[in-house]
């Protein structure tokens, strides 16, 4: 409903009510009230889209605010899911976002010969993936990361040109509006763009005594973001006034009065439309509202469903792995890779520590947590630093053991040729790859080093010995002991990616080109971190925003559009 259309009613019905002047008369400043809502409701760039109700991800909110920013093309967003809340806007309730109607549930599949997620229900850890507006961003721990410099320069070392640190690094400041002015006199950093970025005003002590022992450990305190990669840093995020800033809420909802963009909620993408003939993509077949709709695309179709969907929107399209599809009767339009090279970021969960001070995580204090990376120039292991308490009374916590502090330790640059997913592109294989083993136990003793440092000291910090169920035939601290762990313990940490892994003609396991075009079909193009060649060194957030950036840019440049 127009403005418009709102105030002719409005006017009508208060004429209506009573022939009464006085009554009229002070029905005005109800009247006018209401007048200025709808205008403030029109106006505000943080109103929520509206949901298209007749005729008919992540990265999709990035890209259709971008491409609709020309005025003579039609973009219509398909989210399966509905708008995000209140609930999901809390920083300290994203846990509760997991296995809720935001989330596609996902689950891992049981182990085989190599067992991990043991201390799980059925050997499983969950997977969330967001089924909402603005993907998983609304599920996320807003954690904004860009990953190492030497990814980006391995992208375009792989055969992808334009994928560079250098060539990305200006779309990443592009989004950005940081509210830290110390980053800002960088150049690293930007202000103005649409998704807010910055540093938690408040912070716990400890997150002041991590730093400390990064410098006692002989690391850098610097921005982790900015020219070097490597050391300790308070964490960076997606939030605004203390709010989550997801990329529905950045890029969506300020353009959301553009004529040409429409957004339709609750419609599942089925299917792609491909010409067999001219392997052209033309549209796209839905469910809403129980109904199968059909919409035809007259330039392009983007595919931004993630690592697991858009891989499975794919496969029922006709276009994967040939064996595979006509194993399910599924004609082939083009014999890829779908589905292959997945990689995630998994490691240990709960690596637990205990102080004797009151003073971190309670009722009254709720923030984002620390980060911190550390080894080398390009890092193979990343620490969350997570202050918890095992009561919100801290006279009761001081009687019980005193505080948590956990230490999220994640192998950065898993294997990267796992096996393909399952037909239903739901869940995972794992391979044996006795290096992250390796790895992730160095990084916890890293973590111990630091709970040792004189910083950490001053609180009584020690490690919380109690061993994993499943461990207990092992000595605490021996390379068996946590090997055991990280096998009961699993802690995937949601980064699916590279299953459309982008790559040259030449490489025979990629599904798109650099220009993130589906080889063997023309009109379709994947635009999500399914199309990363590797996994990036830190959360996946901010590369795949960055990705939806570039993509847009390239897709206005392949239909003769001047970027400035």
């Amino acid at each position: 409903m127009s403005m418009l259309a709102a105030i002719g009613q409005a006017a009508s019905l208060a004429v209506g009510v009573t022939a009464n002047p006085l009554t009229l008369i002070g029905l005005v400043p109800v009247f006018a009230a209401g007048l200025a809502f709808m205008r403030y409701y029109s106006m505000d760039p943080e109103a929520h889209p509206v949901n298209v109700r007749h005729g008919l991800g992540q990265r999709g909110a990035v890209v259709a605010s971008r491409l609709s920013e020309i005025a003579n093309w039609t973009v219509l967003l398909i989210e399966a899911g509905g708008d995000e809340n209140e609930i999901s806007d809390i920083p300290s309730l994203s846990g509760y976002t997991q296995m809720s109607q935001f989330d596609w549930m996902y689950q891992t599949s049981p182990p085989g010969e190599s067992p991990y997620c043991l201390a799980m229900i059925g050997d499983r850890c969950n997977w969330p993936r967001g089924k909402v507006l603005g993907g998983s961003s609304v599920l996320n721990a807003m954690i904004y990361i860009r990953g190492n410099k030497l990814d980006y320069d391995y992208w375009e070392q792989q055969g992808n040109p334009g994928w560079s640190y250098m060539d990305v690094l200006p779309y990443f400041i592009k989004s950005e509006d940081n509210r830290n002015p110390y980053l800002t006199r960088t150049p690293y950093h930007g202000t103005g763009g649409y998704l807010t970025v910055q540093e938690a005003p408040w912070r716990t002590p400890l997150s002041i005594a991590f730093l400390q022992a990064g410098r006692e450990l002989g690391y850098q305190v610097r921005d982790c973001n900015g020219k070097d990669q490597t050391g300790f840093m308070l964490s960076q995020g997606t939030i605004r006034r203390g709010s989550r800033c997801s990329t529905s809420k950045a890029f969506l909802r300020p353009v959301r009065n553009r004529r040409n963009l429409h957004v339709a909620m609750y419609a599942q993408v089925t299917k792609l439309m491909i010409d067999p003939k001219t392997k052209r993509a033309y549209g796209v077949k839905m469910i809403r509202n129980d109904r199968q709709q059909f919409v035809r695309a007259r330039r392009e179709i983007i595919l931004s469903a993630g690592a697991i969907g858009s891989p499975q929107i794919l496969m029922l399209s006709g276009i994967g792995p040939k064996d595979h599809l006509e194993s399910f009767g599924i004609p082939v339009y083009s014999d890829l890779k779908v589905g292959y090279n997945l990689q995630d970021h998994v490691g240990l969960g709960g690596l637990t520590f205990i102080v004797d001070a009151p003073i971190t995580f309670t009722k009254k204090r709720f923030q984002t947590m620390a980060v911190a990376m550390e080894s080398g120039k390009w890092p193979d292991i990343q620490f969350h630093f997570a202050p918890s308490s095992v009561n919100s009374d801290p006279d009761q916590v001081r009687k019980i053991t005193g505080l948590r502090d956990s230490v999220y330790n994640t192998v950065y640059k898993p294997l990267k040729d796992a096996e393909t997913m399952d037909n239903s592109c739901r869940s995972f294989c794992d391979r044996e790859v006795p290096e992250d083993i390796q790895t992730l136990t160095e990084g916890i003793r890293i973590a111990l080093n630091v709970s040792g440092t004189k910083a950490f000291q001053r609180f009584n910090s020690r490690p919380h010995k109690i061993p994993f169920p499943g461990c207990r035939q092992y000595a605490f601290d021996t390379d068996e002991y946590w090997e055991c762990s990280i096998r009961h313990f699993t802690f995937t940490i949601y980064h699916p990616t590279s299953t459309c892994k982008m790559g040259p003609s030449t490489d025979p396991d990629a599904v798109v080109d650099p220009r993130l075009r589906v080889y063997g079909i023309s009109n379709l193009r994947v635009v999500d971190a399914s199309i990363m060649p590797t996994i990036v060194s830190g959360n996946t957030n901010a590369p795949t925003i960055m990705i939806g950036e570039k993509a847009s840019d390239m897709i206005k440049e392949d239909w003769g559009i001047t970027i400035r």
